[in-house]
């Protein structure tokens, strides 16, 4: 099963987290982070973040990746938004 692991982050505290799971292997791996990422934003209340260069490369390398306030256009009130695959 697909899953990706989902925090927000303030002052260096867990605000929330939820765990993504997707086991529909008909679909590509990019297709799946990219439904994984809109349920999270919908749970969290949040518009879809932008992925910069700087966060795709950060994902590609780790499978993890950090979205800042550069990745969002409305202001948000944490530190960071984390997403990392945990389970392929």
């Amino acid at each position: 099963m697909f899953r990706i692991w989902a925090k927000l982050v303030k002052d260096t505290r867990f605000l929330k987290d939820t765990v993504i799971c997707n086991s529909d292997y008909s679909q590509s791996r990019t297709t799946m982070i990219f439904s994984a990422l809109e349920e999270i934003c919908y749970q969290f209340d949040l518009g879809k973040p932008i992925w910069l260069d700087a966060t795709v490369s950060e994902f590609k390398k780790h499978s993890k990746a950090r979205f800042t306030q550069d990745n969002f256009i409305e202001h948000i009130d944490f530190d960071f938004l984390e997403i990392q695959v945990i389970e392929e």
